[in-house]
């Protein structure tokens, strides 16, 4: 691979000593880990490209209206020198373990990362407060932030940063913590020193994520079809879910955790101490039939400040038909769906009509 202008920065010494000055910061302000790197990403470009060729970004056309710009941090904010990533844990502390819901199939399985408020703004703001103690310090510099946002290859990123490998399931693992945290992303004009060597794969011949995949959307290792994941079908994607994932889903009426659930890693993981991950209006233990009672304003009232709000109130009741078609054949159920038979959603009467179809077999 050819040099760049960036590996020749020789940072001073009082570069050394901010960087080590950022990584106390980050810590105070409930960041896990924090690591640098520099913006120039030509493996991960390679492979992004190839997985767009390939199709498997489905309706997901932002991924490729970017160009170079997510594979190349100096083009979507010029004059990046290094690339700040940190890491902020969220799995929820919960009196149960998640795995058991998904043998209960009358109760609704929500990703964890949903359960508590929305993360995007919290990491942003402690971002942004790590970004003015760089201030106070070292004076006005050239910066932004990032959490999810923008075209940022954040995983590509964090890797460089020694934060963690990206597993067979696509997600970033810490050989020390597993894979349940979020990223967040400080592009600076800094030149800070970065971490000499990538984090290192530990995920050796494992091929639980594979196996356990309910939809077989991990292709082969490191390679995923956005198209065949539970998390694609219930959050990214607005119309019919294909009739062929349906049985699949399970109860899972808001993304999917399966890679990380049975990942051997997260046996590793500590809950979060952060207070607005934790579970809000009971969702980490909710009976199907009582959140498809929920009418909008109720919906959208819960959802206030949850990432879950983004899916809209139409595919909330579409995810959750589904699921209600993979429950117990219970009059309950029957009862519930048949409510909305009549609903003004064409997508919704679509799914419940197809789950009542799963109860009268």
């Amino acid at each position: 691979m050819a040099h760049n202008k960036h590996d020749q920065i020789n940072p001073s010494p009082q570069m050394n000593e901010l960087a080590e000055q950022i990584g106390k910061w980050a810590l105070k302000l409930g960041f896990q880990h924090v690591g640098f790197s520099r913006p120039e990403l030509p493996d991960a470009e390679v492979r992004l490209q190839n997985w767009i060729t390939a199709g498997r970004h489905g309706d997901m056309s932002y991924m490729m209206k970017h160009g170079t710009k997510r594979s190349r941090p100096g083009e979507l904010v010029p004059g990046t020198l290094t690339v700040i990533s940190v890491r902020m844990d969220y799995l929820p502390e919960e009196p149960g373990n998640p795995k058991q819901l998904l043998e209960q199939p009358d109760k609704a399985y929500i990703s964890r990362y949903a359960l508590g408020r929305d993360y995007h703004k919290l990491v942003r703001r402690r971002l942004q407060q790590l970004a003015d103690k760089i201030t106070t310090k070292c004076g006005s510099f050239g910066y932004r932030a990032f959490v999810d946002s923008a075209p940022v290859l954040e995983k590509a990123l964090a890797q460089n940063a020694g934060i963690g490998w990206i597993g067979k399931h696509t997600n970033l693992i810490d050989k020390n913590t597993g894979s349940w945290f979020f990223l967040g992303e400080l592009f600076t004009d800094l030149p800070l020193p970065v971490n000499a060597t990538p984090a290192s794969n530990h995920c050796g011949s494992c091929t639980t994520c594979i196996d356990v995949c309910p939809t077989a959307a991990i292709t082969g290792p490191y390679q995923l079809d956005a198209r065949r994941c539970i998390s694609y079908l219930t959050i990214e994607m607005r119309e019919s879910i294909p009739e062929e994932f349906r049985k699949a889903i399970g109860n899972r009426i808001y993304g999917c955790d399966d890679c990380q659930l049975f990942c051997p890693w997260n046996k590793f993981a500590r809950p979060t101490k952060e207070p607005d991950f934790a579970p809000r209006h009971g969702l980490n233990d909710v009976e199907l039939c009582e959140l498809f009672g929920w009418d909008e304003a109720l919906w959208l009232e819960r959802m206030a400040g949850s990432a879950i709000r983004r899916v809209g109130y139409e595919a909330w009741l579409r995810n959750i038909a589904v699921a209600l078609g993979n429950a117990t054949n219970s009059e309950a159920a029957v009862t519930a769906l048949q409510k909305r038979i009549d609903d003004p959603s064409a997508i919704v009467k679509e799914h419940v009509l197809w789950a009542l179809g799963e109860h009268a077999k």
